[in-house]
């Protein structure tokens, strides 16, 4: 018996996009021919102008055949997804912090942290979350989400944020993406700033269980399929926490629970897909380059800071 292309389509979705997210899924390839009506969420045509199940009027797809990023200086590739990019700008950050932190060593002559370790001063200098209240540069909860204390730290998420970035853009749309990046982030240090005010406190982790939180969220929309998963995801915020606990792991696990709480809301209540509508699709823009505006301004008052902080 054939199933009904809702049905269908919530399946493949759920084992392509979600199932991978808990290391069960194998690689499969993307149905290319098919895509997701916004409005009744039923499998259709990809070429479709009106959707057969609905008879709501579509606005034609983007592109996906793909074609090569272009290059800087004819080497470093440019990053063609929001994940890749905010990958490549956490990497670039990291280095700089790194080149700092073995700077200061050698003016101090003393010897730099093992393991990739950056200085708790460079990165207080770089933007680390730190009494926010009494300074006023509520700017850090931007850039701190962008910090990396060493090697393992940026390790593990980054692992985390290239095993889930792609599944929640690819489910939503890069201009929600990078909107949705930026508010677990942030979520996150706003609650470690009022649960430990004073604790210096870096890292992505806030925004990667934000990830997490999005796609509990929208698991609520996709029946007994979306609960099978959402008990997986529930196993993997569990683990995270207990983590967390571990005495001889320095885990700002307030970050972590206001993420997650901001990813699961953000998840719940945004459309999947792309923008259906002009306005809709004009509104997003805006938001991710609203949000774009908010990273580069905080990372410009952080080097203002950063001048004054070195003098």
């Amino acid at each position: 018996m054939e199933l009904p292309p809702k049905l269908w389509f919530k399946l493949q979705k759920l084992k392509k996009a979600l199932l991978s997210g808990s290391g069960r899924a194998e690689q499969q390839s993307y149905d290319t021919a098919h895509r997701m009506c916004p409005n009744c969420r039923g499998l259709i045509d990809r070429k479709a102008s009106v959707c057969p199940l609905c008879g709501i009027s579509l606005r034609a797809p983007r592109s996906r055949a793909g074609t090569s990023p272009g290059r800087v200086l004819g080497v470093i590739p440019v990053p063609s997804t929001a994940t890749s990019a905010i990958v490549a700008v956490t990497l670039a950050i990291y280095a700089i912090s790194w080149y700092m932190t073995q700077n200061s060593a050698s003016a101090e002559l003393t010897a730099a942290p093992a393991f990739g370790g950056i200085n708790n001063v460079v990165l207080y200098g770089l933007g680390a979350k730190f009494d926010l209240m009494s300074t006023g540069q509520w700017w850090r909860m931007v850039t701190a989400v962008f910090l990396h204390a060493g090697l393992f730290h940026i390790g593990m998420n980054i692992w985390c944020l290239v095993d889930l970035g792609p599944q929640v853009e690819s489910l939503f749309s890069s201009t929600k993406f990078v909107v949705i990046y930026l508010l677990t982030g942030v979520s996150g240090f706003l609650l470690s700033a009022v649960w430990n005010p004073r604790v210096l406190s870096v890292g992505a982790s806030g925004a990667v269980l934000g990830l997490i939180g999005v796609l509990i969220g929208v698991s609520f929309h996709h029946g007994h399929l979306g609960k099978d998963y959402r008990s997986q995801l529930w196993r993997w915020v569990i683990y995270i926490l207990i983590f967390g606990l571990l005495p001889f792991f320095a885990v700002d696990n307030a970050a972590h629970i206001g993420g997650l709480v901001a990813g699961f809301i953000l998840g719940y209540l945004i459309p999947e897909g792309e923008p259906s509508t002009r306005n809709g699709e004009n509104l997003w823009n805006a938001l991710a380059v609203l949000s774009v505006v908010v990273i580069a301004g905080s990372f410009a008052l952080m080097a203002l800071q950063l001048n004054r902080f070195a003098r």
